[in-house]
């Protein structure tokens, strides 16, 4: 793996020490909605029989198992993530699914993807592209990797449009959601996930870096009153 940044360890250090409760976290501090966001997410893949895509920032497999089970048995998944602790928990959760001959794990960063290009019809990332360090480089690599008329699809956490929406999703983003996070994982986490949301640029001018990344026709679906948002774009 590429070397990284002291910010870009930290973020892994991080990940690491969390991986164990990070399934169970997600859906507690959700309310299971990451399912339906992953599940929309998916949904706008095109993948053709015979496919391979590339889900980055795989963690615990969630996207790729979400994959699997909505594209032909002759597509094949790769999920690539920085993080070993993560990886670690998806390969035994991929090899007691269904879909285990079809989902392979690979330990790499955003900023430095280890496959030839235009190898891939479709990459998703999944709550993953804030944390990536240098998100334009990332970005480029995505679209490296793509097929010519392959497609990207992002989804990630946003800050709402509507004030009202706004005051209650900041309060319980900065305010619970750190101390629920503290009493079951560890609670500087927790506390990262709202700093790097609300770092995080808005849409149109996520949608800018897309395309300065060389991604065209790039569109968003924002979801849950803007809580989150999906990103396309095509190749």
């Amino acid at each position: 793996m590429s070397k990284l940044s002291d910010k870009g360890r930290g973020i892994r250090e991080m990940f690491n020490a969390i991986a164990p409760r990070y399934d169970l976290l997600n859906r507690l501090l959700s309310f299971g909605i990451d399912r339906r966001w992953r599940s929309f997410a998916v949904g706008k893949l095109s993948i053709p029989e015979g496919g391979r895509v590339l889900d980055m920032a795989t963690g615990t497999g969630d996207v790729a198992l979400e994959i699997a089970a909505r594209t032909p048995s002759s597509v094949r998944i790769v999920g690539e993530d920085f993080t070993q602790g993560m990886l670690v928990l998806g390969k035994a959760k991929i090899a007691a699914s269904r879909y285990g001959d079809r989902i392979f794990l690979v330990n790499a960063p955003c900023e430095s993807i280890p496959h030839p290009s235009s190898s891939f019809d479709g990459v998703t990332i999944a709550f993953g592209i804030r944390n990536v360090v240098d998100r334009l480089e990332g970005l480029k690599e995505m679209c490296r990797v793509l097929k010519p008329g392959g497609r990207a699809v992002i989804l990630e956490f946003s800050n709402p449009r509507s004030r009202l929406v706004r005051h209650v999703y900041n309060f319980y983003f900065c305010r619970l959601l750190p101390r629920i996070g503290g009493l079951i994982s560890k609670r500087s986490a927790y506390q990262y996930l709202p700093d790097s949301v609300m770092e995080f640029p808005d849409q149109e001018t996520f949608k800018g870096l897309m395309m300065q990344a060389g991604f065209s026709k790039v569109r968003y679906f924002d979801l849950t009153f803007g809580i989150a948002t999906v990103y396309v774009g095509d190749k």
